[in-house]
């Protein structure tokens, strides 16, 4: 099928460095009301900056990453596994992934609300379920692809998991990423087509780091498929999800917002106790890939 190829303008953002505190702009709304998020620093509230402003971006690596800083390519990425799998002493039933959500993707500027992956929107966390506009939880890697279902493991891991409109988390269903199609009308700056889905410019960065960790984390050795990406779309069941180049060119477009390093830290400290090396170091991603 052909796609239809868009150059967005306005995108001149370059990755940060590892030696800067985090201080980039969150992808939160200007106000509690349900609306897109966007990444403006005049809106990240000064509670959220002072809850995130210790963590600086290469606070782990005498420590949690020293096994991997210095490496690259397959040394890189062996290690990475090997760091993020066996620091995962939290794991998580379905269940309790609803309100585990809850907490990762809180509001800053509104604590009874979440951020909704995709639309962008700030929406109650007790809105949660099966009705079309309620917020569900989406599988950004998704689970059909390797069929590891819902059961503990891929299936339950935080960081590829977020809250999503059930209705935009239907329109994507199981297909790769890719650039071009139809708009979401419930969504606007998503794409679609009948084998790929494009999220907004704001979530892009974040798509790309959560589908490199689940390559990295799970790579057939625990019982769970190897899952990998590759540079096609249509995948199917197949343990692969694409299209790489795609998603490194999303990463690099789209650095690691405040949002999402918060989410990051949360799950580690409070949930999983892995990070997503990939939030920590963007850079890594052209180092394995």
């Amino acid at each position: 099928m052909d796609k239809t190829h868009r150059t967005h303008r306005g995108r001149a953002l370059a990755l940060a460095t590892v030696t800067v505190v985090v201080a980039v702009a969150a992808q939160i709304p200007a106000s509690a009301t349900a609306g897109p998020a966007h990444r403006t620093s005049g809106s990240e509230t000064a509670a959220h900056r002072a809850s995130i402003s210790s963590i600086s971006v290469g606070a782990y690596d005498d420590t949690y990453y020293k096994d991997a800083v210095g490496k690259t390519g397959k040394a890189l990425k062996d290690a990475l596994h090997r760091i993020i799998s066996s620091t995962q002493t939290g794991k998580l039933t379905y269940s309790q992934v609803w309100d585990a959500l809850k907490n990762t993707d809180q509001d800053p500027a509104n604590s009874a609300n979440v951020i909704l992956l995709y639309s962008g929107k700030s929406q109650s966390k007790n809105s949660n379920g099966g009705n079309p506009d309620d917020w569900n939880r989406e599988h950004v890697w998704a689970k059909s692809h390797g069929d590891f279902g819902t059961a503990t493991g891929p299936g339950t891991d935080l960081h590829h998991l977020r809250p999503a409109d059930v209705s935009v988390n239907s329109t994507r269903g199981d297909k790769d990423f890719d650039n071009g199609g139809t708009e979401v009308g419930e969504a606007p700056g998503n794409y679609t087509d009948g084998d790929s889905f494009e999220p907004r410019d704001a979530d892009k960065g974040d798509v790309a780091r959560m589908i490199l960790y689940m390559a990295v984390r799970y790579d057939g050795g625990d019982g769970f498929p190897d899952l990998e990406p590759n540079d096609t779309v249509g995948n199917g069941s197949k343990p692969n999800i694409g299209r790489i180049s795609v998603l490194k060119e999303w990463s690099r477009q789209d650095p690691p917002s405040a949002f999402e390093k918060r989410r990051n830290q949360v799950i580690f400290d409070k949930y999983q106790h892995n990070r997503n090396p990939f939030v920590d170091h963007p850079e890594w991603v052209n180092e394995i890939w």
